[in-house]
């Protein structure tokens, strides 16, 4: 057992000695298997060796034994034939030998019983290793989902310093008001590049350039909707832009001469008041009439 003991002492402190320098764990736990293999050929060896001597142990015990045994035929054949002097060296030299096989028997006893100890503690290192085998495996698992764990803590610590999204931020501000100037700059150089007349044409003929023309194109279809005009007045037509003063020239006379022609301008003077006296003063009129 003592070779067991120091066996077990040299893979504790090869393994010992591995993990207090152990980088990667994987290339460590391979090569503490390796080293355990290696300390189990060295086993297997002695084992070996103390199964030889006990082998050994066990042919002298038999030839000791055969010779005792064969000194006391010896001494028998003498006694028959009686040689009793002869007798006696043979019971002398079977007493020997006798001896001898016990003391050799004594001995092949205790080196038999080492050696099965032997054999089973050599089945116990063996089976060791196996288990260490397989849980190699578990345990390489487990180092890379540590090491997956903890690239995750750092990347998660990473991802928590707000810098970098107050960062993107800022430059998402500043990218926005880039925008808003080179929009105002478009609009100031449009405003400032472009002719006044021509935009002043393309008001009025889009409508917006005065209300006076769509007044009074109001008030003659007014008229002619209150049979006012005569059957040769033409309808009111939109004015194209440049023709207004022919428009109003060839404008047809307002045949009553009680509705009175009344331009924008003028209408927007008269106050609302003013304005409302004087039409309770026509309904008036015309419920007295």
């Amino acid at each position: 057992m003592g070779m067991f003991t120091k066996l077990s002492t040299v893979i504790k402190s090869n393994i010992n000695d591995l993990i207090s320098r152990a980088e990667d764990p994987e290339k460590m736990l391979n090569q503490i298997i390796i080293d355990m293999r290696d300390q189990l050929a060295k086993a297997k060896r002695e084992v070996a060796a103390a199964i030889a001597d006990e082998r050994k142990l066990k042919a002298q015990l038999d030839d000791e034994g055969k010779q005792a045994r064969d000194w006391e035929h010896r001494a028998m054949l003498a006694v028959k034939e009686g040689r009793d002097d002869l007798a006696k060296q043979a019971l002398m030299r079977q007493q020997e030998h006798a001896e001898r096989a016990q003391v050799i028997q004594q001995t092949w006893k205790e080196q038999a019983t080492e050696t099965e100890s032997l054999k089973g503690s050599l089945r116990q290192l063996n089976d060791k290793i196996e288990e260490a085998k397989r849980k190699r495996n578990l345990l390489i698992a487990k180092q890379k989902r540590a090491q997956a764990q903890r690239r995750i803590h750092e990347t998660m610590s990473g991802l928590s310093d707000t810098s970098a999204f107050e960062a993107f931020n800022r430059m998402a501000d500043k990218i926005d008001e880039q925008e808003r100037q080179s929009i105002a700059h478009a609009e100031v150089t449009e405003a400032l590049g472009g002719d006044s007349l021509e935009q002043d044409f393309v008001k009025l003929e889009s409508g917006t350039g005065g209300g006076g023309a769509g007044v009074e194109d109001k008030l003659l279809a007014l008229k002619s909707q209150m049979g006012l005009l005569g059957d040769g007045a033409e309808e009111p037509k939109q004015l194209e832009a440049g023709d207004a003063p022919a428009a109003q020239a060839a404008a047809p006379p307002v045949q009553d001469a009680q509705v009175e022609e009344v331009s924008e301008a003028e209408a927007d003077s008269i106050p609302e008041a003013q304005l409302l006296s004087e039409f309770e003063e026509l309904e008036g009129k015309q419920a007295g009439s």
